[in-house]
């Protein structure tokens, strides 16, 4: 309390006083607020030029629209992608001989040949149209490789 008064009502009397003094009766009263000491952003736009005032359109000024010329022309189509040889070989056959399990394999070696056969032809790893041969292929050499570990047991 400052004399008898908060800070705040103190604050409120020297506003109210400053307002009837008219010290600010030449500024246009549009552009601030009654008591505030500091302009709002109409008085901060002053000395920007017109076209930067037009929000969302400024930064078209500053465009070279002749070298986007390149955005109008129609985009050329990917070429679409080739099929692997290795994904149409989709028999049992074509796989047990990729695999090469033999009666010598351990369940570690079992293990590598799983992890290196999947990194090639693991569904997510191959493009799209070709995901249906890749799970026929990772499905035939897991079946193959569960039962030559099933043998070993």
């Amino acid at each position: 309390m400052l004399f008898g008064q908060s800070v705040f009502q103190s604050v409120l009397e020297r506003l109210k006083a400053e307002d009837e003094t008219g010290e600010d009766a030449g500024a246009p009263a549009v552009h601030r607020v009654s008591g505030l000491g500091t302009g709002l952003a109409f008085d901060v736009m002053q000395g920007v030029s017109v076209a930067a005032q037009r929000v969302g359109e400024a930064y078209f000024d500053h465009l070279d629209l002749d070298a986007d010329a390149h955005l109008t022309e129609k985009p050329v189509a990917a070429p679409a992608p080739v099929m692997p040889d290795h994904l149409s070989r989709t028999t049992p056959q074509d796989v047990a001989a990729e695999l090469a399990i033999s009666a010598a394999d351990t369940p570690m070696t079992l293990s590598d040949k799983r992890r290196a056969f999947a990194r090639l032809n693991h569904p997510d790893g191959v493009a799209l149209p070709f995901r249906d041969n890749a799970t026929k292929r990772m499905m035939l050499a897991n079946l193959l490789i569960d039962e030559a570990l099933r043998r070993l047991r």
